[in-house]
């Protein structure tokens, strides 16, 4: 080694650490293994070729990680990347999400799920922290999203195009309970780039226009408002649901526009494999009940989201309605109905025919109903059969 004073002196540096105070107590900073030159090696052909080393994790980011509560066989498989960097931020970060109310456990399961929170710096975490501020009202309503969905958060680094995108969000007429809602269910709109928003915006106001819609703009929000994924999905697989919703049930210009802009908003975000799939299932089983393909067109136009029902789930429910008294009639009347799992609907039948319950005389309104008026109306039935 006395030949190689460069070396050792590297070494030198990468064994030193610094401490620093953490809510975790006093930890090193963490610096890579050294890395030396490349090596060659031997292919099969028999030429040599320079390899570029991999560097090992950082052992020192590991054992802090441990004693953090952090599953690192987790993060392994989620960003590997991140246990081989020189410098991090977990100690920072756990003392930034501590300040904001976050439990420790709720801390390591962040960085467990998304690692490369801890690569983020305070000053990035505590911008990025006020402009959500400015759609929350509390720190709480932001930890339990990011308890939730680590990624909403720290997935993007770029805190000016976060706040681009609230701004650009803002001026197409959303309020801040609009953006609450799409920070709070698909927080991965604020992360896209301004441009690709803006894309999904101008293609659906582009829509509007063919339909012969008169308000592009205002078509544009209603969609974004009533189908929340709409923004974090591709403009070529809402365009392809639209295409087969129009040519599957025959649509005029003016039907599929009164559909998108109403409930058929909340189905334009599924695959279009799942999509073309329920709705062959669907058609086949109705047909198979003796229904007509305009009544197969009046179900979705009515309950559009009966598309979001898998084929063997729609097929019990409908089963379990039709051997309980409910015809087929009532149920294109009511398909909210289906709205409900299999084991409510047995369970309210069940109780309904206890009580000899007449559905052709009485409909099925009561089936659709929360638990709480549902046992309210058992409750006065029991104590007035002849109701």
């Amino acid at each position: 080694m006395a030949g190689v004073p460069g070396v050792r002196a590297l070494l030198t540096v990468q064994r030193s650490v610094t401490l620093q105070h953490s809510f975790f107590g006093f930890t090193p900073i963490h610096f890579a293994s050294a890395c030396f030159p490349r090596r060659l090696y031997s292919t099969s052909t028999g030429s040599t070729e320079t390899k570029p080393p991999v560097n090992p994790e950082n052992e020192s980011l590991l054992e802090n990680l441990n004693l953090m509560g952090v599953d690192v066989r987790m993060a392994r498989q989620r960003q590997p990347g991140v246990l081989r960097k020189i410098f991090t931020n977990e100690n920072g970060l756990a003392q930034f999400l501590q300040g904001k109310g976050a439990g420790r456990k709720v801390i390591a399961s962040i960085i467990s799920r998304y690692p490369r929170a801890i690569t983020r710096s305070i000053e990035h975490l505590e911008q990025r922290w006020q402009l959500w501020r400015n759609i929350f009202q509390t720190d709480a309503e932001i930890v339990s999203i990011l308890d939730r969905s680590p990624e909403s958060f720290f997935r993007s680094s770029d805190n000016d195009n976060l706040e681009k995108n609230i701004d650009y969000l803002v001026s197409l007429g959303l309020n801040a309970k609009d953006l609450h809602r799409l920070l709070t269910t698909a927080p991965r709109t604020f992360s896209n780039s301004l441009e690709l928003n803006k894309q999904m915006v101008e293609f659906l106001e582009d829509i509007c226009t063919e339909l012969g819609g008169s308000n592009p703009e205002q078509f544009a929000k209603m969609v974004i408002t009533r189908n929340l994924y709409i923004l974090i999905r591709s403009t070529k697989r809402v365009k392809t649901n639209i295409d087969n919703l129009k040519a599957s049930l025959k649509l005029s210009d003016s039907e599929l526009l009164a559909l998108l802009q109403g409930h058929g908003a909340e189905i334009l975000d599924l695959s279009n494999e799942y999509l073309k799939k329920n709705f062959n299932s669907l058609e086949q089983k109705m047909t198979a009940l003796g229904c007509r393909k305009a009544d197969v067109k009046k179900l979705i136009i009515n309950y559009p989201m009966i598309l979001y029902i898998g084929p063997d789930t729609l097929s019990s429910k409908l089963d379990c309605l039709l051997k309980g008294g409910i015809t087929m009639k009532q149920i294109l009347e009511k398909p909210k109905v289906l709205d409900y799992s299999t084991q409510n609907i047995t369970g309210r039948l069940e109780e309904l025919r206890r009580l000899g319950y007449d559905f052709q005389k009485n409909g099925i309104n009561i089936l659709d109903s929360s638990r709480k008026r549902f046992a309210a109306k058992i409750e006065k039935l029991s104590a007035s059969p002849e109701e």
